[in-house]
């Protein structure tokens, strides 16, 4: 394939690979980017294409540069920065003290729930949502198989969660 040729293939499906770009990264000027990069790529490796399969090879090339571009460490970094507050609010704000006691009451408040559920309930959620057990730590310390820690688990959830919609502490969306 000539120049000129792959001239033709980039006016021919740029609005394409770009597309494709811009799906994968929601940002035009990243789509911009990688969609010149794969079009560089492609003419680099020119003979590993047939001319006819040249759409399907473009967009697989444009994909992969994409994916690569989110999987990359550049692109994972934290974006402190939020439309009202500066980086520095962002690092050091403190929450306010009547968050905290709200916080804390409720967090009492489910606690008790927990020590207030019956058997088989109670020594599952004891483990699991106080002292943070995995399932299959609390199958061996119960001697219960998994499924069943699963579904006590489960069970458990549903009864707090009915306790916490009836005293007006969720609203039932969690």
């Amino acid at each position: 394939m000539t120049k000129e040729q792959f001239e033709t293939v980039v006016t021919q499906y740029e609005n394409l690979v770009y597309t494709i770009c811009y799906r994968l990264t929601n940002n035009p000027h990243t789509a911009q980017d990688l969609a010149q990069e794969a079009f560089i790529s492609a003419y680099t490796h020119l003979d590993s294409c047939n001319e006819a399969t040249m759409k399907p090879w473009l967009c697989r090339i444009a994909t992969n540069k994409a994916k690569d571009y989110l999987k990359s460490a550049y692109n994972r970094k934290t974006d402190l920065k939020n439309d009202d507050e500066d980086v520095y609010t962002a690092l050091y704000k403190v929450p306010a003290a009547e968050d905290i006691t709200m916080t804390n009451i409720v967090v009492s408040q489910i606690e008790s729930f927990i020590y207030d559920l019956k058997e088989p309930y109670l020594k599952v959620s004891t483990l699991y949502f106080i002292k943070q057990h995995s399932v299959d730590e609390i199958s061996k310390e119960l001697d219960r198989p998994p499924k069943t820690v699963h579904t006590q688990i489960y069970r458990a959830k549903c009864i707090l969660q009915k306790n916490l919609i009836r005293e007006g502490i969720s609203d039932g969306k969690i």
